[in-house]
C-alpha cells in the first residue's frame, strides 16, 4: 500500500494532459460534460483519463459496449470539483487518516475533509441536475462500494470501481 500511495503522489505531481489526452476527451464528452470535467485539477484530470483508458480495455476483454462507462470514468470524480484538494492536501489527509485511525472521516464539517471522503454523492449531485439516466448517476455516486461486501455488483461498476482502484 506505501509503495501504491508513492506511485499516486508522483503521477499527482507528474501530470500532464497530453494532445492524445484531449482527443480522447473531445471524443467521449460534449461541451457540458468538457466544462465539468476542466474543473478538476490537472491530477484529478489524469487520474480520470487513466481510469477511462482502463475501463476501454476492460470493456474491450468482456465485450461489453465501454460508451457510458468511458463517460462515467471520466467525470466519477467530478464531486471534488467543489473544493480544490491538491497533491499535498490529499497527502495530508492520507497521513491523517492513519494517524488517526480512519476517523478522519468524522471530521466532514471540514470542506476538504468532506470533498475527500464524499466526493461520489457530491459528484451524483452535481450530476442528477443533468439528463443522466440513474444507471449512470449510481456509477458515480458508487464508484468507491467496496467489490468483496457485494455479491450481486453490477458489472460495468465492478469495472469502474476496479480501473479506479488500480490509477
Amino acid at each position: 500500500m506505501k509503495l501504491y500511495r508513492l506511485k499516486q503522489f508522483y503521477w499527482a505531481v507528474t501530470a500532464r494532459i497530453n494532445k492524445s489526452d484531449e482527443n480522447f476527451i473531445q471524443e467521449n464528452l460534449n461541451d457540458t460534460e468538457k466544462k465539468l470535467f476542466l474543473k478538476l485539477s490537472k491530477s484529478d484530470q489524469k487520474h480520470c483519463l487513466r481510469v477511462a483508458y482502463k475501463v476501454k480495455e476492460l470493456c474491450k476483454e468482456s465485450n461489453l459496449s465501454d460508451k457510458i462507462l468511458v463517460k462515467a470514468a471520466l467525470l466519477h470524480d467530478i464531486g471534488k470539483a467543489q473544493c480544490s484538494l491538491g497533491v499535498i492536501d490529499k497527502s495530508l489527509l492520507v497521513i491523517a487518516d492513519k494517524i488517526l485511525n480512519g476517523n478522519l472521516k468524522k471530521f466532514k464539517n471540514i470542506k476538504k475533509v468532506n470533498t475527500y471522503y464524499n466526493h461520489a454523492e457530491i459528484g451524483y449531485e452535481i450530476l442528477k441536475k443533468y439528463d443522466y439516466d440513474e444507471k449512470f448517476l449510481n456509477l458515480i455516486r458508487n464508484h468507491h462500494m467496496k467489490q468483496g461486501n457485494f455479491k450481486d455488483i453490477d458489472k460495468e461498476l465492478s469495472i469502474l470501481i476496479k480501473s479506479d482502484s488500480e490509477n
